[in-house]
């Protein structure tokens, strides 16, 4: 068995859920509402582990070797920077006029829409959503 056919893909792409669980659908032709991320097997995603790790050490090292809890407010900021880093781009999504990493940050950024951060975080979580080529939009 040649171990390369379950490599998977660097990117993948999620269609996102309301906080019901139904599957999110714009306008009257109803385009699915999806998102495209950087899969864990990925160099983009191999540098958003980069940064986490400098965080945790600039953290101990900031309380002199000590484990600190971040605050809620820090820790919301940190996952939408996270999620946004891995988010390549939105389809069928808007916040007001924002676009690109703006939007990312609007939309993970807002504990209101926490849900989405959610999905996102367990999608990426599984490997096995990264399997093959990305479904064509």
């Amino acid at each position: 068995m040649d171990i390369l056919s379950e490599a998977i893909a660097d990117s993948t792409i999620l269609h996102l859920k309301g906080a019901d669980g139904q599957l999110l659908y714009d306008g009257p032709d109803r385009k699915p509402v999806r998102v495209h991320l950087h899969s864990p097997g990925s160099d983009a995603y191999a540098q958003i582990e980069t940064k986490q790790t400098a965080r945790i050490l600039k953290r101990l090292d900031d309380n002199d070797g000590k484990r600190t809890a971040m605050s809620a407010e820090e820790r919301l900021e940190q996952t939408a920077e996270d999620l946004a880093d891995a988010t390549i781009e939105w389809e069928n999504l808007t916040l007001g006029d924002k676009t690109g990493r703006a939007l990312s940050l609007g939309v993970y950024g807002n504990r209101k829409l926490g849900f989405i951060a959610n999905q996102v975080s367990k999608h990426l979580a599984d490997w096995g959503n990264s399997k093959g080529a990305p479904a064509a939009p």
